[in-house]
């Protein structure tokens, strides 16, 4: 008899778990066997549960979705990684991959590419949404999981991984001191972090940097 592949979902909306706990398990050879509505409670399960595939939103409270897949990365390397995001670009699949996921899609996917995605994880291929990398060129596509040194690339891409960690943070309304406690670091070298990121993205005030945040869906609007 084929084995089921086990699945963790990580997502803080319980209708949305709900929703593809159902889809998941309406497929003979999917089960999923933990759900978790924060990276944090997240990872704990995945060090319980070793799911074959783990399957999490990346705008989450508390660390994060990308915290969320380094820490289980580090944990087993070889872990199968599908974010599932309301954020649709190519920007955050590349920092996805880059974190250490295996595979992208949106959650206005369809049902059969969310099968698929994770069947393709699981077999230990990398998958990006086909919607999404129909608008890339083939180049861009392949490089999803390299860093781009182009200098016409856009400003946000310029970012260091630390300090779009610190932009998300600082969009979602946390002190500087409050981000440095969450990510164990000096107060000192956030404001240096801080400062590059502004720079980078040519910001003068917090009012800038939060629309900055909204352009590019770093984070989302909750009021729109």
């Amino acid at each position: 008899m084929k084995k089921q592949i086990s699945i963790l979902l990580i997502d803080d909306h319980p209708v949305v778990r709900t929703g593809y706990r159902r889809l998941l398990e309406s497929t003979p050879d999917m089960c999923v066997v933990a759900e978790a509505d924060s990276g944090e409670k997240g990872y704990q399960l995945y060090v319980e549960h070793q799911p074959d595939v783990t399957i999490l939103d990346l705008n989450m409270p508390g660390i994060g979705g990308l915290e969320t897949i380094r820490r289980i990365k580090a944990y087993n390397p070889a872990a199968g990684i599908l974010v599932f995001s309301m954020l649709n670009n190519i920007m955050m699949a590349q920092r996805s991959f880059e974190a250490g996921a295996r595979g992208f899609i949106s959650k206005q996917s369809g049902i059969g590419e969310m099968i698929h995605a994770v069947q393709q994880v699981n077999s230990g291929k990398k998958y990006i949404e086909s919607e999404l990398a129909a608008l890339q060129s083939v180049n861009a596509v392949n490089a999803v999981n390299a860093v781009d040194t182009d200098t016409s690339k856009s400003a946000i891409d310029r970012l260091t991984k630390r300090e779009f960690q610190i932009f998300k943070l600082i969009a979602e309304g946390n002190s500087n001191a409050q981000i440095a406690k969450k990510l164990t670091i000096s107060h000192k070298t956030v404001g240096v972090h801080h400062a590059n990121l502004m720079r980078k993205l040519q910001l003068q005030n917090s009012a800038q940097l939060v629309r900055a945040a909204l352009d590019y869906e770093v984070i989302i609007n909750t009021l729109a």
